[in-house]
């Protein structure tokens, strides 16, 4: 059968499903590995409960909790699992209380006898449809070597197929049968909790394949959530139709302003003025009609209304600009990539403005380097359905020779602008120029502006401007050539 045609089921967790291009496979086993605490047997509660809520029969195979601590932590995130069928592996209190004496025969061979007649009935009287062994570690324990573990693992996944149940085991790694379960499993997920957050891993897929790469993972008040990274399939879509910044001298500078579906990136020092040009941009938007979003990192919505309001920038409401605060640590990088896709979807978004990539880093959780590059396929995505998008990012030097953006954005630039102080007869103040543009020409010359009660007045452009590409630009003095 191809891939396509093999029958699949829900795993019970959405994300997970798209990562498993289109879910669990029928009748087959699959392996959850993972430390303790990182969410195991939580997403196996919930392959059982999607099972039920369809009318099938479920059987959860435990040893290490009782099915009243399982039941009562299922509730915990609104997980029912009461019409399960159970089976306790586990020893009960007697086993502490005394001792069991065997004579002449080793007791590993009585009780892994008795524990794999337990599991055989349970599983032909009960004939369920999806089975949770948690951990499946259990077996190894009454085997008297790794040889006879696999033999009976290889026997359990026959009479498994036979029977045509779905089988979703946990292990925790580094154990010394580690390899053997993996090899024998038809697919491995792997969760992960480091301080960064949680991800969540299909390292395996037999036969169908997954979606490569780590994806955001989260546990709530509802459950188990996952978020898969952005696929930005498909290249770039330009419109060349030019959006105006609601300047005119800064669209002049821009070349007339910038290009539908491009990425801009605003980079300068704090307090130079790049939020402020951004909420031109999103104020002209809306006055055209255009659905804009705005995602702050590093400052609360009500102060920059309230700024923006003493610059003479009146931003509308919610209905025709988003501006969005986002929490600190509370989101993956593709739980925010899905809120943006979501904008997308819903209002018909045409721009969307990051309010600053420094913060983004921060704010959410995720090792640094891959978190740059979930907005690298962010942006792909965006402009690839033709959405405007402006990065704002602090630099403390904004120049080409010291690097034009902090942590190196600028090969996410169609459009690069970078913004800088400047010193004249002891005086500082503000010029932008254009440092790239890739879909047409730009002024070769910076423009001086001022940021005052009257708003953003940007002047001609200027010629008497030196070291603007160092860093330290400055104005000559009257007479030098």
């Amino acid at each position: 059968m191809t891939a396509q045609a093999l029958p699949r089921i829900s795993s019970g967790i959405p994300g997970l499903d798209t990562i498993l291009r289109g879910g669990i496979v029928e009748g087959r086993m699959y392996l959850i590995s993972g430390e303790p605490g990182t969410g195991k047997t939580l997403l196996g509660m919930s392959f059982l409960e999607a099972g039920l809520e369809e009318g099938e029969t479920a059987l959860f195979i435990h040893g290490e909790e009782s099915r009243q601590d399982i039941l009562d932590n299922g509730r915990q995130v609104g997980i029912d699992l009461s019409d399960a069928a159970y089976l306790d592996l586990g020893p009960d209190s007697e086993f502490f209380r005394g001792e069991q004496s065997y004579e002449l025969v080793d007791p590993r061979d009585i009780e892994s006898e008795r524990t794999i007649e337990r599991i055989r009935t349970a599983i032909e009287e009960r004939d369920p449809d999806r089975i949770l062994f948690d951990p499946i570690t259990q077996l190894q324990a009454i085997e008297p070597d790794e040889y006879q573990y696999r033999k009976r693992l290889v026997s359990f996944m026959r009479f498994l197929q036979g029977q045509g149940v779905t089988v979703l085991s946990t292990q925790t790694p580094g154990t010394s049968t580690d390899a053997t379960v993996r090899s024998l499993s038809d697919g491995v997920i792997r969760l992960e909790r480091e301080a960064t957050g949680r991800r969540i891993a299909v390292e395996k897929h037999r036969g169908v394949g997954q979606r490569d790469g780590t994806h955001g993972l989260e546990i709530r008040e509802a459950g188990l959530e996952v978020y898969p990274a952005l696929d930005p399939a498909g290249t770039q879509s330009v419109d060349p139709e030019q959006l105006s910044t609601g300047l005119e001298e800064f669209d002049a500078l821009l070349g007339g302003g910038i290009e539908r579906g491009t990425v801009t990136v605003l980079a300068g020092p704090t307090g130079v003025g790049k939020t402020t040009l951004a909420t031109k941009l999103l104020e002209a938007a809306a006055a055209d009609g255009r659905p804009a979003s705005m995602y702050q990192f590093e400052e609360a919505v009500e102060t920059l209304r309230h700024r923006s309001a003493a610059l003479g920038i009146d931003l509308p409401t919610d209905d025709e600009l988003r501006l969005a605060e986002i929490e600190p640590l509370a989101l993956s990088p593709e739980e925010f990539a899905r809120r943006v896709k979501q904008d997308v979807d819903d209002r018909g978004t045409e721009l969307i403005v990051i309010d600053g990539t420094e913060g983004y880093q921060l704010s959410l959780h995720g090792e640094g380097r891959d978190v740059v590059r979930s907005l690298h396929s962010l942006c792909r995505y965006l402009t690839g359905r033709t959405v405007s998008v402006v990065l704002i990012d602090q630099s403390a030097h904004s120049s080409a020779a010291t690097g034009p953006t902090s942590e190196n954005f600028s090969y996410l630039a169609d459009n690069l602008v970078v913004l800088n102080y400047i010193e004249r007869e002891g005086r500082k103040e503000r010029v932008a120029g254009v440092m790239k543009k890739r879909l047409g020409d730009h002024e070769e010359t910076v423009r001086p502006y001022t940021l005052d009660s009257d708003g953003i007045v940007m002047r001609g452009p200027e010629t008497d401007v030196e070291g603007f590409l160092t860093g330290t630009p400055t104005y000559r003095r009257s007479g030098e050539e």
